[in-house]
């Protein structure tokens, strides 16, 4: 049975999860750090797990399997998660699979590198819009459709 993990520590898409996830009857588990007021859904599982880099990260890398969803901006947890035969869709609608995991990996790394080699360097984030909700969840539907095969 197709479960959806969250990586909840700063989804803004969690609300959006757990409704889609209650029409097709989904379990959904909500995985953080803390602070994130447990859902009275009965589908929903809260897990908090030990302060710390990557805990939660870690937790739903190792209970993720194949079919199962994992909502995520974390690069490397999605990785994990494909690895382990998971769906993955970021919250801004992109979803991540075999095919194109390895480019996102790469292009977080350069990032990375460039954030590290100047301090002043000013990340061109954008705020997360009602378009990006929306393609979310028009993914959502698409993952758990192909889940379901």
């Amino acid at each position: 049975m197709t479960k959806i993990y969250v990586d909840a520590d700063a989804c803004p898409v969690k609300a959006e999860v757990e409704k889609t996830a209650t029409r097709h009857k989904i379990p959904v588990f909500i995985v953080s750090n803390g602070g994130i007021r447990p859902s009275q859904n009965p589908i929903v599982t809260t897990v908090v797990v030990d302060h710390g880099a990557d805990v939660a990260d870690q937790w739903i890398a190792d209970h993720c399997g194949t079919g199962d969803i994992v909502v995520t901006s974390d690069i490397p947890l999605a990785a994990r998660a494909i690895e382990h035969g998971s769906l993955v869709v970021k919250p801004n609608g992109e979803i991540l699979t075999p095919k194109n995991i390895g480019p996102v990996l790469a292009a977080r790394d350069l990032m990375s590198d460039i954030r590290s080699a100047d301090p002043f360097f000013q990340g061109r984030s954008k705020a997360f819009s009602k378009s990006d909700r929306s393609r979310f969840l028009d993914a959502l539907e698409r993952v758990i459709r192909q889940s379901q095969r």
